[in-house]
């Protein structure tokens, strides 16, 4: 994992400058209900800086409901209400639209890909501007997924990889899995699911392809519709790795990548680094 600098135009003490109870604004694009762990995992990270919710700081939740077009609506909310900080943690669409709606409000956010690549900074070492953060780089393991399913199931030859046709990292990962599989001898499918009823037409067209084993990309509303994809893959006896242990821990039968709840919980150090005068720590 690798954890951003803060960059230097940040203000030293960006929470403390907001008086007695700073406020945090959270952006998730998922739903209240399947964010519960996300949500613990920041307050986790709040109370081992010092910060509790009600005490010394307010956190102001905004929520998209999976539905992408309302997450610039949600963030110029909390632009207007001059929040301390704005955290994005997990969403790769929701942190670039962080950038995109403040220039002057400090951003953290914790992505599975290249935060430079992607264009949320301009570097690991000196991110510039208002934004920084973590990435676990989760989205360029699909090699090391597909590897263990073979391990598993050494006589496996069509694998399958889900996918979000609305997630901007599809065309990396769809190009990551195919030179994976290839790698190794084996056929791929890429099925696409950008909706719940669309995962429900994929783990069909699964069964109709014979699949044999299926790798699950990583995502925001993929993820928080693991019950649904769980039960899917135990029903169709479909075995299914996915890239976080959340997934696990429900059911699932394996998981290689970071635990997002983790990366959450590091994520708020960040902002909490900046309100006692101090830069985020670099680790490369």
């Amino acid at each position: 994992m690798t954890l951003l600098a803060g960059a230097a135009a940040w203000p030293h003490a960006a929470l403390a400058q907001q008086g007695a109870v700073p406020v945090i604004g959270f952006v998730y694009p998922g739903t209240p209900e399947l964010s519960t762990g996300v949500v613990a995992a920041f307050r986790k990270g709040l109370g081992e800086t010092g910060f509790v919710e009600g005490r010394n700081v307010a956190v102001e939740f905004r929520f998209a409901y999976n539905d992408n077009t309302r997450v610039a609506e949600l963030l110029a909310d909390l632009v207007s209400r001059r929040v301390a900080v704005i955290v994005t943690p997990g969403s790769t669409s929701t942190a670039l639209a962080a950038k995109a709606a403040t220039m002057s409000i400090p951003v953290v956010f914790s992505v599975g890909t290249d935060p430079v690549e992607i264009g949320l900074v301009t570097s690991l070492s000196r991110p510039g501007g208002n934004v920084t953060g973590i990435t676990s780089l989760n989205s360029e393991l699909a090699a090391k997924r597909l590897g263990l399913m073979l391990e598993l199931l050494p006589s496996a030859a069509r694998f399958a990889t889900l996918v979000n046709p609305n997630n901007r990292n599809t065309e990396a990962l769809t190009r990551d899995a195919q030179a994976a599989a290839s790698a190794i001898g084996r056929q791929v499918e890429i099925l696409a699911a950008g909706t719940p009823r669309e995962i429900d037409a994929a783990f069909v067209s699964l069964v109709q392809k014979r699949a044999d084993a299926l790798v699950v990309s990583p995502d925001p509303l993929l993820d928080t519709r693991r019950v649904q994809l769980v039960t899917l893959a135990a029903h169709q006896r479909l075995p299914a790795i996915y890239s976080f242990r959340e997934n696990v821990e429900i059911g699932g039968l394996m998981s290689y990548g970071r635990a997002r709840r983790t990366a959450t919980v590091r994520s708020v150090s960040m902002p909490a680094a900046s309100s006692k005068g101090r830069r985020p720590p670099t680790c490369r």
